[in-house]
């Protein structure tokens, strides 16, 4: 109570949670100490329970008094031995100092006494020693007080000595008054393993709002900074951005899940929820690259988010060339700072898409010359973490894979090409393949609309932004585009310059305040 008091200021975006446990972990704030029960028990080493500690303690103790009230017992008894020496010597005082006077040495005055007046050789010396201030009466006094008071000690001691209730109690005592000495509160915890403390018993469990913009922006806020509103309300902004950003995913998780973030080069991270910054409905967030600790030439392509990481669940993985992968979410629970394999990519190869999955789905990939496949998760057999994968589909020679989807039946398919062309199709106007084919027309392309740019499952409520080369944004309702066949040429999403081409889709996660498109769905330029 009487140490100095330290003061750390924890910057805007972090968490001060998560700094006091790292000081817990580094420095000597909070430690643990580990006990061997090792001891000597009649001069043979035993490990002790805490319960038989306790008992040998207390027979060490029985021991210890026992010991000293024989010592202090021994101790009273020649005492009193010496005083009645002196009480006899004091009652017959003219005889002792006339015997003592008729010696010529020491030794032969001792034997007189000795002889004369029926003591000990002890006695005798005592008498001997005896200053001459004794012989007053108030000496007198003083020495037969002395005789009962060591009287009384004698016989307290033997009482002790005979008496087990009697040494608990002095046991007791002392240990009362060793407590009342030096006794404090307990800063200290006896458990039966040591735990480290973790960032999770820091943090109170609560679901967050987690938004993901476009540009790859990340952060979270309580749900209640959300507030309910009636229906047909207009509703809040969800995040502050740039005009050329908008929020491309918004999920809800507990600040105890995990994301996992995929790159392009077939590596995973994760972080915690509450470990990403927690800001306002009107701020950015953090850049993902500045939470993880990814290569400089590394993109974030995918993520996950769970809660645990059940045996049940699998990850589906999606690579440019068509390689597909099936990987327990298990093999991705231990990561490192550097991150961890996800999947041995072949050379040129990257990985584009990750899907959660229950081994029981189907999957969809598309290619860019406008060729998709569907075919059973059954047909995939379960991976290691650090292998290649197998063959999802055969691409043609310079085709690569644009995207990959489960197949949803309340959804529909919708396919953009590089020229700003795109339509929507059902899942089941693709039939059921086996895993390596090539596939089926997804869209016929040709020169007007040229190859295939992005691949998304969509539904009526939803909305789509479609992103150029020159940074060109338009923001498209998924309910104006109908559906039709999946081998037709699509129609125009958005016109484009000569030297301009969709090189992004991406749909939006939110229903937003304000628009980026004009009224009359004119595009807008974000330069």
């Amino acid at each position: 109570k009487d140490g100095i008091r330290v003061v750390i200021e924890v910057k805007r975006d972090e968490q001060a949670d998560v700094v006091l446990n790292h000081i817990y972990n580094k420095t000597q704030m909070h430690t643990s100490m580990g006990i061997t029960m090792l001891a000597l028990v009649k001069g043979r080493p035993m490990v002790l329970t805490l319960k038989e500690m306790l008992f040998h303690y207390l027979e060490h103790r029985r021991e210890v008094i026992t010991r000293r009230t024989k010592f202090e017992l021994a101790k009273a008894e020649a005492r009193a031995h010496i005083l009645e020496g002196l009480k006899i010597a004091l009652d017959r005082i003219d005889e002792v100092i006339k015997t003592i006077r008729a010696s010529k040495t020491v030794e032969s005055a001792r034997e007189s006494l000795v002889k004369k007046f029926s003591l000990s050789e002890i006695q005798a010396q005592a008498i001997l020693d005896m200053r001459l201030q004794r012989l007053t009466g108030l000496e007198r006094d003083k020495v037969e007080s002395e005789y009962l008071e060591v009287l009384k000690t004698i016989a307290r001691l033997q009482q002790i000595l005979a008496s087990d209730v009697q040494l608990m109690g002095i046991i007791r005592q002392e240990l009362l008054d060793m407590k009342a000495r030096y006794g404090d509160e307990r800063r200290s915890e006896i458990v039966e393993s040591v735990v480290d403390i973790t960032t999770e018993d820091l943090i109170a469990e609560e679901d967050m709002v987690v938004t993901i913009s476009h540009s790859g922006y990340i952060k979270r806020l309580p749900v209640s900074a959300y507030r309910r509103q009636h229906r047909g309300g207009r509703g809040v902004t969800g995040g502050g951005r740039k005009d050329e950003d908008f929020i491309r995913h918004l999920f809800i998780a507990s600040t105890h899940a995990y994301i996992l973030f995929f790159t392009d080069k077939g590596k995973c991270y994760w972080v915690k929820v509450y470990e990403l910054p927690e800001g306002g409905r009107l701020s950015r967030g953090k850049a993902i690259p500045n939470l993880l600790n990814t290569g400089p030439d590394e993109r974030i392509t995918a993520f996950i988010h769970v809660m645990d990481f059940d045996d049940g669940a699998n990850l589906l993985m999606i690579t440019e060339r068509g390689v597909v992968k099936k990987t327990p979410l298990m093999a991705y629970s231990r990561p490192r700072a550097g991150g961890i394999i996800a999947i041995n990519l072949d050379e040129q190869d990257r990985l584009i898409d990750v899907e959660l999955t229950d081994g029981e789905q189907e999957v969809l990939i598309a290619t860019r010359s406008g060729k998709a496949i569907r075919f059973p998760e059954t047909d995939l057999r379960e991976m290691g973490r650090v292998v290649r994968g197998v063959r999802g589909i055969s691409l043609q020679e310079d085709d690569v894979v644009v995207g990959a989807t489960l197949v949803k039946p309340d959804s529909t398919v919708l396919t953009v090409t590089e020229n700003g062309y795109g339509k929507r199709s059902r899942f089941t106007d693709y039939r059921l393949q086996k895993r390596g084919g090539k596939g089926v027309i997804n869209m016929k392309i040709c020169r007007k609309n040229g190859p295939v740019a992005g691949f998304k499952t969509v539904s009526d409520a939803d909305d789509l932004m479609i992103i150029t080369a020159r940074s060109i944004v338009i923001r498209i309702p998924v309910a104006q585009v109908r559906v039709s066949s999946r081998s037709v040429q699509g129609v125009r999403f958005i016109r484009l310059d000569d030297q301009d081409r969709v090189v992004a889709v991406a749909e939006l996660a939110v229903k937003e305040e304000e628009t980026e498109e004009n009224p009359d769905g004119e595009a807008l330029s974000v330069d």
